[in-house]
């Protein structure tokens, strides 16, 4: 992943000026206290599918990605527009400092989910997140994932995008 791909956040022990967000603590270890809130009503749930109407940076960077690889394009959600290279057998996707897709809302728990890669197979696995983990739209702990799937985490929703080379196999080698 290349590092403008990362999101930046402010480190430290307690008592370091830095002020969190009301509502967030910081948990034994001087880390905010994971405290995911909840979605208010089942309205918020709704799936109404994005047009995959993609830029022409986008378009080239799908088309760019080696075989094995992937690429996830925030489509909605405090950081619309960022991208990112799913290229290694575990990527973590959460709210916690070392996750590898950071996602820093309180909707989105500390650990909650990872997209591991078999061969060519690309799998969301849900971590028991406060919010749940949504492929088009329908609640999963486990999904393979297509080329063009909606992702949603929290209150950011995704696309997800297999390298050209590797459309329509279905093999995990």
């Amino acid at each position: 992943m290349e590092d403008n791909d990362r999101i930046g956040r402010p480190a430290g022990p307690e008592g370091d000026g830095l002020d969190l967000p009301a509502g967030i603590h910081r948990d034994v270890d001087g880390g905010p206290a994971d405290t995911t809130q909840t979605f208010g009503h089942d309205s918020d749930l709704s799936f109404v599918p994005f047009g995959i109407d993609l830029t022409d940076v986008e378009i080239e960077a799908i088309n760019a990605l080696p075989s094995r690889s992937a690429l996830l394009l925030v489509r909605s959600g405090p950081t619309a527009g960022a991208r990112y290279l799913l290229d290694g057998d575990v990527t973590t996707v959460g709210r916690h400092p070392e996750a590898d897709i950071f996602f820093d809302d309180v909707t989105v728990s500390r650990r909650h989910a990872e997209i591991t890669r078999t061969g060519r197979i690309f799998e969301l696995v849900d971590q028991r997140s406060l919010n749940g983990t949504y492929v088009n739209g329908e609640r999963v702990d486990r999904a393979l994932l297509s080329d063009g799937a909606e992702v949603r985490v929290g209150k950011f929703r995704l696309n997800f995008f297999v390298a050209p080379l590797d459309r329509g196999q279905v093999t995990g080698a």
